[in-house]
């Protein structure tokens, strides 16, 4: 008699040759619609399952730990997991994985694509172009900011901040940092570190690339959005919460900053009638900056590996919760 397969909920469609994999070696129970599966759905369907691959928008908490009695293994297809409670994952002895390096390069891509589109108002001059307004050229017209010989202050210098980092040195781009360990690597990119007042201060951009945590949580209100020149620009490809939402919104309309870039909203996504969609000065993408084809596969194709090595009893590759393995070095 053929040996039952372990059973692995996945919550929702991921690249199609990790899935199969996955069909290979596991029972797969796949939530297949395009929004997360609604809390009751995912703590009915979580019920038998050996192995839980998830995503950001998924909440994995102590009630859902609880609903899942069989679980052996969580993988997050993400790098951050402030989604799962991983206390209560390692108090039942559940490994928690996740998917981390393979998205730095394409993330900093992306952010400072986003830099250079706020910056130079790429999305206005579309809008501007496509609902009939272009008659003549014009010197005044939609005039932007250099990126070229600015100054750009980076708040969390670790793998992406390194990778804005040296596309900044392609700009000429003077650099401060504030937050990061690796002194080596910022005095490699001609980085200078500086404490956050004089980064909001002096800073022509400022880019966020830290996790979210109690201490980051708001790190971007008010007080700080003072600080900065009424010319800056801030790119929030982080998380959301670390910006103050209402803050930013009364800042942009004042023009107390020239415009903002976010990839990443709190909360998420924006209601389609929330205040920051109404500015000119605000460009909002839907979460994406590790969105490309072959990084998407790179990550599914990693959790996937997570899922199958806590199946078999083996250490995650990538694992966010080493205390689940006391006998390991």
């Amino acid at each position: 008699m053929a040996k039952k397969k372990p059973l692995v909920y996945v919550t929702r469609k991921i690249p199609t040759e990790a899935l199969a994999r996955l069909h290979q070696r596991c029972e797969v129970l796949l939530w297949g619609e395009e929004l997360p599966p609604p809390r009751e759905q995912l703590l009915r369907d979580i019920a038998d399952a050996d192995g839980l691959l998830c995503l950001l928008t998924d909440t994995i908490d102590e009630t859902v730990l609880k609903a899942a009695p069989k679980l052996r293994v969580i993988s997050n297809m993400a790098v951050g997991y402030d989604n799962i409670d991983v206390a209560a994952a390692t108090k039942r002895g559940i490994p928690v994985g996740n998917t981390p390096d393979v998205l730095t390069e394409t993330s900093a891509d992306f952010a400072f694509a986003l830099l250079m589109a706020a910056a130079r108002r790429i999305p206005e001059g579309e809008r501007y172009v496509k609902d009939g307004h272009w008659r003549t050229w014009s010197p005044m017209l939609l005039m932007g900011q250099d990126i070229y010989g600015a100054t750009l202050g980076i708040v969390g210098l670790g793998r992406i901040g390194q990778a804005v980092a040296r596309r900044a040195r392609g700009f000429d781009m003077r650099i401060l940092y504030h937050g990061g360990s690796d002194v080596e690597a910022a005095a490699a990119l001609g980085a200078q570190q500086v404490d956050l007042e004089t980064l909001l201060q002096e800073s022509d951009f400022v880019s966020l690339h830290v996790p979210l945590t109690q201490e980051t949580r708001g790190l971007i209100g008010a007080q700080e959005l003072r600080l900065m020149k009424p010319t800056a620009i801030l790119i929030n490809t982080a998380r959301g919460p670390v910006v103050d939402t209402t803050a930013l919104y009364e800042a942009l309309k004042n023009g107390e900053i020239a415009a903002a870039g976010l990839d990443v909203t709190d909360p998420e996504p924006l209601p389609a009638d929330h205040p920051l969609l109404q500015l000119e000065n605000c460009l909002v993408t839907p979460h994406i900056a590790s969105s490309s084809q072959a990084t998407r596969a790179r990550m599914a194709h990693m959790a996937v590996n997570n899922v199958i090595a806590g199946l078999r009893g083996e250490p995650l590759p990538y694992c966010v919760n080493p205390a689940v393995y006391p006998d390991k070095p």
